[in-house]
This record gives C-alpha cells, sequence and structure tokens, in this order.
C-alpha cells in the first residue's frame, strides 16, 4: 500500500480515480477528482472549480461551514504549513482583530476553526486522500498544468473592496 502525502503523489499512485485525458497524447495531464471545500457563493472558490473542472478534473464540491469536522481530519489539511497559514485572513473575526493567527497555538487554532468554519481557509482539496489547505500550493497548480496561481487565490471581493455576504 502506498502512503501519499501530497496532492502530487496521489495522482501518481491513484489507480481507480485516475485517468488519461487523451490517449492520442500521452503528455496530456492525467485527470484527478478533486474534493473541493468551498464557501458557497464564493466568487474566489468558483473561479478556482472552473479552472480545474477546465483542466478536466472532476470536482465534488462541498459546503466548508456544513461539513461536520473533527479537530484530526481537519488537522490533515494543514500539513507542515504555519499555524497562521491554516487561517482565512478574510474572516470578519481575524479582520476585526477579534482572532490573531499569528499568536496561536495549533489546538487552539483547531478548536476555533470548529466552533467558526469561516476562520478555515479555504478551499480545502483533498485528491484521493492527500489534502491541501489554499489554492497556492505548487501540487493543486500542477492539477492545472502551470506553475502561477495568477489570480485564483485571492478574495474576489477584497480585491473589489467589497465585502463577502456572511453566512
Amino acid at each position: 500500500m502506498i502512503i501519499c502525502t501530497s496532492v502530487k503523489c496521489a495522482l501518481r499512485h491513484s489507480g481507480t480515480r485516475r485517468r488519461s485525458f487523451s490517449s492520442a497524447n500521452p503528455h496530456k495531464q492525467t485527470m484527478a477528482t478533486i474534493v473541493f471545500y468551498q464557501k458557497p457563493g464564493c466568487v474566489t472558490n468558483a473561479r478556482q472549480m472552473l479552472a480545474l473542472k477546465a483542466a478536466g478534473h472532476d470536482v465534488i464540491a462541498k459546503d466548508i461551514l456544513k461539513e461536520p469536522w473533527a479537530a484530526e481530519e481537519l488537522r490533515h489539511f494543514f500539513g507542515r504549513t504555519p499555524i497562521a497559514s491554516w487561517f482565512n485572513r478574510a474572516a470578519p473575526r481575524i479582520r476585526s482583530g477579534e482572532v490573531n493567527p499569528d499568536a496561536i497555538d495549533a489546538a487552539s487554532a483547531l478548536t476555533l476553526m470548529l466552533a467558526d468554519p469561516l476562520l478555515i481557509r479555504r478551499p480545502l482539496i483533498d485528491v484521493d486522500g492527500a489534502r491541501c489547505a489554499g489554492f497556492d500550493h505548487e501540487a493543486v497548480l500542477s492539477l492545472l498544468g502551470r506553475d502561477a496561481q495568477g489570480d485564483l487565490e485571492g478574495c474576489s471581493h477584497e480585491q473589489q473592496g467589497t465585502h463577502c455576504p456572511q453566512m
């Protein structure tokens, strides 16, 4: 049994959920089934899913706010990244200063996120058990067949000077 620790590894070793784009062109990227935890109505998450679908992947969208998270399960999406990077910096409680991602331990961060999923950095991505948080990881970008995320990571509302509707 192969245990994958990255999305890229999962793509290489996945058996049933992986297939070629086209047998006519063996250099085309491998198609994956991606579980994509999003905030419904988020314009940025919608653009990210469209980019993955345009690259030929199957995307299963799930509501990050309604998912019954357990701390251990959520923790797997963050890997070895710094605790501060686990947070959605556009979340109201962070912007107001109520929550400071730069001064918190892992257990406290997970407790806060379980109580308020808006604090979780989006999207959470799962490809055959390999998980990550955010769209700027090299493994996610490799799913798109390019090395730069362009305008797919930042919050669309912040770029436009507007606010995301709260759920």
